[in-house]
């Protein structure tokens, strides 16, 4: 009885497991079958590169290099803002919060990763925006705005995953430190935080991959002008924005396109998390410290 319930348990477990992996080919399938009809009537160079979108014009044209350019801008920013603040709230948190304080301390981090996303847009639409309309050239829908809310959503991200991590580096690496000397904040940010920078990166690039797949705060903000902004002032559209303000109405080779651009949204994120492999493995290797 007891071997067939072991049985039955491995089986269970390889049987969930197959249901996830069979999620994912399903998702890729359908995605990619969608994406297809552009690809090869537009051409899968042309359709990256292009910088018009005009889905509606006799013929139609479908370039998305502008909303790509508005994808990779957005998130730089979020990251630019947000990992800084995120990994040295993780220090605080790790190194420095007390023990009556951090549990207060990590709730409102956990609250952080729990208001929906529409409550972020709100909070941009109502402070960000209108600061930088009266402080800042435009009026305030920008690159800017979205970086700054794209930005604070991924702090419970980056914080968690690098508290973490700091957490697990082992107290005789700083004790060694202090021991040679070193003050606690060298001994920190020269043994510490080399030593966590596998989960470290790692919790960059989930943030990322929530930054350049986050839709509805962006849109809220960011302004969706599908133009290539010259200025962090200027309005940008996103992948994402692109297919939440467009996919209701389209149809046929706009459907189609539409598609498509998920699917570059797609190979975006298959491509963090390979990169994100990557450096575990090569962080891994190094034996955490360089």
């Amino acid at each position: 009885m007891k071997d067939f319930k072991e049985k039955a348990a491995e089986y269970f477990f390889l049987l969930c497991s197959l249901i996830s992996i069979g999620a994912v080919l399903l998702i890729c399938f359908f995605i990619f079958r969608g994406a297809y009809p552009t690809m090869a009537s537009v051409g899968l160079w042309s359709f990256l590169t292009g910088n018009l979108w005009k889905p509606t014009d006799i013929p139609p044209s479908f370039g998305i290099f502008n909303m790509i350019a508005g994808s990779v801008y957005v998130t730089a920013g979020a990251c630019v803002i947000g990992v800084p603040v995120g990994v040295l709230s993780a220090v605080y948190m790790a190194k420095y919060c007390s023990k009556r304080v951090y549990p207060y301390v990590s709730q409102f981090v956990s609250l952080l990763a729990g208001i929906p996303s529409i409550i972020y847009g709100f909070f941009g639409m109502m402070l960000i925006v209108p600061f930088i309309a009266n402080n800042f050239a435009g009026n305030g829908n920008s690159v800017l705005a979205a970086s700054v809310v794209l930005g604070i959503m991924i702090l419970p991200t980056v914080i968690k995953v690098s508290e973490v991590s700091i957490r697990a580096v082992p107290k005789a690496y700083f004790e060694g430190a202090l021991a040679l000397g070193a003050t606690k904040e060298q001994s920190i940010f020269f043994v510490g935080i080399p030593a966590a920078k596998s989960g470290i990166i790692a919790g960059v690039i989930l943030g990322i991959g929530r930054a350049i797949g986050e839709t509805m705060a962006v849109v809220m903000v960011a302004g969706n002008s599908n133009i290539l902004p010259s200025t962090i002032f200027k309005s940008v559209r996103t992948l994402t924005a692109n297919i939440v303000l467009e996919m209701g109405y389209s149809s046929g080779s706009h459907y189609d396109a539409i598609v498509a651009t998920g699917a570059v949204l797609f190979v975006f994120i298959l491509i963090l998390n390979i990169v994100l492999n990557i450096v575990n493995k090569g962080a891994n290797a190094s034996g955490g410290l360089s």
